[in-house]
């Protein structure tokens, strides 16, 4: 993640946050805290083989491409996914690393 809640994988419950890792933390979770963003990024980490084209993520919002673009560019930009243009088309996948450090954060 550019601002990864931190390399440490200590939970919120282990110890309190410093200002930075919450503020990093806090850009990361602001990506996630739109339902559409939250679903690509489901769509994503879920497909098989590991990625998806955005032309099958489009079909799956009544949203316009533009907009799609825009929250793709949101999760790319929080770190949380990767693309890979092939010819026309960009294919998408998770950041494990980013997914994991998330789930570190909030484990109990």
């Amino acid at each position: 993640m550019p601002s990864s809640p931190s390399s440490t994988t200590e939970s919120i419950t282990s110890a309190p946050l410093s200002a930075e890792r919450a503020a990093s933390a806090a850009s990361v979770f602001k990506a996630l805290a739109d339902p559409a963003r939250l679903r690509l990024l489901s769509l994503i980490a879920s497909a098989p083989g590991g990625e998806i084209c955005v032309c099958e993520l489009a079909g799956e919002f009544e949203l316009s491409g533009p907009t799609i673009s825009h929250h793709l560019k949101v999760l790319k930009n929080a770190g949380l996914i990767d693309g890979e243009r092939r010819g026309t088309w960009v294919y998408y996948r998770p950041l494990p690393a980013a997914l994991a450090e998330l789930a570190a954060l909030l484990r109990p």
